[in-house]
């Protein structure tokens, strides 16, 4: 009896026929022989039709497959070294039935070289094409090691809402949204009402998009991104640190189990990956300028020292944040960064109070950071003062206020980005490819 499989499942199958439903990858013409590439979304594997092994008017069908036509096929799974193009490799099907659901014509990606813009007006089309779907599966993966990670280690998912009263982070990057004739806005964070659900479950994390209306077109930033954002209390900043660490320690370890076939298609380098594990360097943000302008000191270059130039109390842009990463072959922390470049609701260092409990964690080889996160004010005094000397409407944060009343304890929290994370793990040089449908400055379409 034929089995219709999954072309992931083929190693299976061997000496066994089977019947892979799926699309057209790409077919290379040998005249008696046509080798056609099938792909199910599961995998990648080679088909062989042979003309003396199929009827004339099906072999003539194969013979004229085109990219992405739509098709059925039926034979035998046999081992055949020269797979190499399949996925799992290793395996080809000899075809002896055929049949087309669809014959494309004219797909616009074709095996040339297309521009950037050209391949993101036809994104749609573009996640079919192997180093994308490559990606996305990773991407896939780490938002499952994420979640599994938080799931296995006493955290509970609760849901924030998208559509809020006040800003959770800066005013100047909310989307404003009319909601009944009321002013609303687009989340920027589910962190706030993070520490409420805190309060009802200790440990929970939240995941879903979050959106920023920043007029950027770097590489690393999008409009609508998704964050994982875990809230835990009676945590202090150290405690964080710990938590951090471990999760990016067990995503790299899940990516490199699951998707070394995936990662050499998009030619990322394994070793860089290899070398994350415990522990990260941890250096405050005082040593971090001290480092910075011991670099600029030193270089010749004057384009280095104008980029890299920083005086103690500015915030760090890409260039530091490359500089400060090259300095590690693992992820580092910078910590108690100063309290006028973070968010209002950090805990001030205790004797500095210009110094915020915060930290970053920028990733190796030039990603920056890829999690942010504090220890949160708890003092109910404290965090109402915060909020007017930011000009900040302490109507809206009524409810966020009355967390520091009743039962407050320390806590602390962080989110991290889940694309900027697919980008560094990937070694990707914009996060436009770490996202099915990229919303940047300029694009909101497909």
């Amino acid at each position: 009896m034929t089995m219709l499989i999954a072309i992931k499942d083929i190693g299976n199958y061997v000496d066994q026929e089977v019947t892979v439903r799926g699309w057209v990858y790409d077919r290379t013409d040998k005249g008696r022989l046509q080798f056609i590439l099938l792909r199910d979304g599961s995998g990648i594997v080679q088909g062989v039709a042979f003309k003396k092994e199929m009827a004339e008017d099906q072999f003539e069908l194969a013979s004229k497959l085109t990219q992405e036509s739509s098709i059925i096929i039926t034979g035998t799974v046999r081992v055949a070294d020269q797979a190499k193009k399949s996925i799992p490799p290793g395996f080809e099907i000899g075809i002896k039935d055929l049949q087309v659901i669809q014959m494309t014509q004219d797909y616009p990606i074709t095996p040339k070289e297309h521009g950037v813009e050209f391949l993101m007006d036809n994104r749609h089309l573009w996640v079919r094409s192997n180093r994308q779907w490559a990606i996305l599966r990773i991407r896939a993966t780490i938002i499952k090691a994420m979640r599994d990670w938080m799931d296995n280690n006493g955290f509970l998912l609760v849901d924030t809402p998208i559509i809020t009263p006040a800003a959770g982070e800066e005013t100047t990057t909310l989307f404003n949204i009319d909601y009944f004739g009321e002013t609303a806005f687009l989340a920027q964070t589910g962190q706030l009402y993070n520490e409420a659900n805190m309060g009802a479950f200790g440990k929970v994390y939240c995941f879903g998009p979050t959106f920023r209306a920043e007029k950027s077109k770097t590489r690393r930033h999008l409009i609508e991104f998704w964050m994982i954002e875990p809230e835990i209390a009676f945590c202090s900043l150290e405690e964080l640190m710990d938590i951090e660490e471990a999760l990016q320690v067990y995503i790299v370890e899940q990516v490199l189990a699951k998707h070394r076939t995936d990662l050499e298609i998009i030619e990322r380098d394994i070793s860089k990956l290899e070398k994350i594990a415990s522990p990260f360097a941890r250096i405050s943000y005082d040593d971090a300028v001290a480092r910075l302008q011991k670099l600029v000191a030193e270089t010749d270059d004057p384009e280095q020292k104008e980029l890299l130039a920083i005086e103690w109390g500015s915030d760090f842009g890409s260039p530091h944040e490359t500089a400060l990463a090259e300095m590690f072959d693992k992820p580092v922390f910078v910590y108690h960064y100063p309290s006028a470049v973070k968010a209002f609701y950090m805990q001030p260092v205790e004797g500095r109070p210009e110094v915020c409990r915060s930290v970053d964690l920028l990733a190796p080889e030039g990603y920056g950071e890829i999690c942010g996160g504090s220890e949160r004010i708890s003092d109910y005094d404290t965090l109402l003062k915060k909020l007017e000397h930011d000009k900040l409407p302490v109507e809206n944060y009524a409810w966020y206020l009355d967390l520091r009343k009743y039962g407050t304890v320390p806590h602390a929290g962080f989110g991290q980005g889940i694309e900027r994370t697919v980008a560094w793990i990937c070694g990707l040089p914009h996060v436009r490819e770490t996202i099915p449908y990229a919303r940047l400055l300029n694009r909101k379409y497909p």
